[in-house]
């Protein structure tokens, strides 16, 4: 999301930055490239006029004209108007000593709510509150088994009737259930409707007299782009949003979404979708996505994904192994398929600074081929083969090039980077690589 937004607004500050000190006349022509950049990423036209209208005010004020480099004080400008944008990070409601805390979730259909529900109640039990999903979703064919094989997926209680009762009427006996098992919050899953629909958005109307919510959550598609502000808009004036939840950021979005809905509410984004498994949810933190969409990258996320994945206790002994020559295939199979977990390559590349500029030079598709290659490969062979790779001769490298459905130079080409690695690896512990000291004796012990 926002990659054709950062890499328009990147080119825009790179020719700024060579100018020197700026004129009026320099801003304007900057401002012009940030118009169309944001309307090209579908942020809609007002909200664009007004950004630029602040931007450009405080550009030509005394600010810039006082500061040592003025473009990048136009830069922060930007970004600074860019957190007024998105707002507030918007955090869930849980005040007051009613329980469960009902959240209801809404949107159009096809915009991720009922996998939304699985990971956000997900991300409730990680905070150690004890979730509760209720199926309210009568309309949409297969919504309830849906829900259900998601419930019982992460091991969180449930509540449906199939699809035959009335909607109001299942979230008035799910709420009881809920209470029954002792939940802390309740998360009911509407059906999918437009916000121009009369009958269904009367019965949310009832749903939300009937179950008083903390929060009404507007699950919405990033992709949604100009229509965005219409259908968030609609809702809001219909039964109040509390927040917004952006799912599928991590598609072909350009990102306009997240900006117009968020200006056109007032109310906060809380959560961002980020891929379709369900540990991809996150909260939202506007200044991490702005810094992103200025192409300043976004190290805490990327700190937070590697944390997620690695142990510390875990990463000191990798360490001890690499330094003592103890590094296996199976060792670096285990890293690798952690590092996909983080997510993909490009994902990665836009959270370091100043590489997202580079990131649409990658063939993520490429990337993920030959990563399943590596893995097939390495999945091919025996234990004894993983932890001591010169066993490996010429019969049973083609066996492994069989197993794993490729040719036999692949395996060679796999077997000859880790034999690379260990190379270097061997370089360094006795300071023979360039520029590198040696490691003192009994570093590891």
């Amino acid at each position: 999301m926002f990659e054709q937004l950062t890499n328009r607004l990147q080119t825009t500050f790179d020719r700024l930055g060579r100018v020197g000190k700026l004129t009026e006349r320099d801003v304007d022509e900057a401002m012009r490239e940030v118009r169309m950049a944001l309307l090209e990423a579908d942020v809609s036209l007002p909200i664009v006029k007004d950004f630029v209208k602040r931007v450009k005010e405080r550009a030509i004020g005394a600010e810039v004209a006082k500061s040592l480099k003025p473009s990048q004080q136009v830069v922060k400008i930007v970004h600074d108007e860019l957190l007024e944008t998105l707002g507030e990070p918007g955090r869930l409601n849980f005040s007051g000593s009613f329980k469960p805390h009902v959240i209801m979730l809404v949107g159009l259909q096809g915009s991720g709510k009922t996998t939304t529900g699985a990971k956000l109640a997900l991300q409730l039990r990680r905070d150690g509150r004890q979730p509760f999903l209720i199926a309210a979703d009568t309309y949409r064919p297969a919504a309830v088994d849906q829900l259900v094989t998601l419930a019982k997926q992460i091991s969180v209680p449930y509540y449906e009737e199939g699809v035959r009762a009335a909607p109001p009427d299942i979230v008035q006996r799910g709420l009881k259930a809920a209470r029954e098992a002792n939940a802390a919050v309740a998360i009911v899953d509407t059906a999918g409707r437009l916000q121009i629909d009369e009958t269904l958005m009367t019965e949310l109307e009832q749903i939300k007299k009937l179950a008083t919510p903390a929060e009404i959550l507007l699950v919405a598609d990033a992709m949604t782009g100009q229509e965005a502000v219409n259908i968030a808009d609609g809702f809001n004036k219909r039964i109040g949003i509390t927040g917004l939840i952006l799912t599928k950021i991590d598609g072909d979005a350009r990102g306009g979404a997240a900006l117009s809905m968020r200006a056109v509410t007032g109310v906060p984004i809380k959560f961002l979708g980020t891929g379709e498994k369900l540990d991809g949810f996150e909260p939202f933190h506007p200044d991490r996505l702005a810094s992103r969409i200025l192409g300043m990258g976004d190290v805490l996320s990327l700190i937070e994904k590697a944390q997620a994945q690695f142990d510390e206790k875990e990463a000191l002994k990798l360490q001890k192994k690499l330094m003592e020559n103890q590094f296996t295939l199976q060792d670096f199979l285990d890293q690798l398929q952690k590092i996909k977990r983080m997510g993909s390559l490009t994902q990665l590349m836009g959270m370091i600074p100043g590489m997202s500029r580079f990131a649409d030079q990658i063939d993520q598709q490429d990337v993920d081929k030959r990563i399943k290659r590596v893995e097939a490969i390495i999945n091919s062979m025996t234990k004894d083969e993983r932890s001591n790779p010169k066993v490996l001769n010429a019969s049973r490298r083609r066996r492994i090039a069989s197993g794993s459905g490729v040719q036999v130079s692949d395996v060679n080409q796999v077997i000859k980077q880790f034999q690379d690695m260990q190379t270097l690896m061997a370089q360094a512990r006795k300071g023979k690589l360039k520029g590198m000291p040696g490691l003192p004796p009994g570093f590891m012990r």
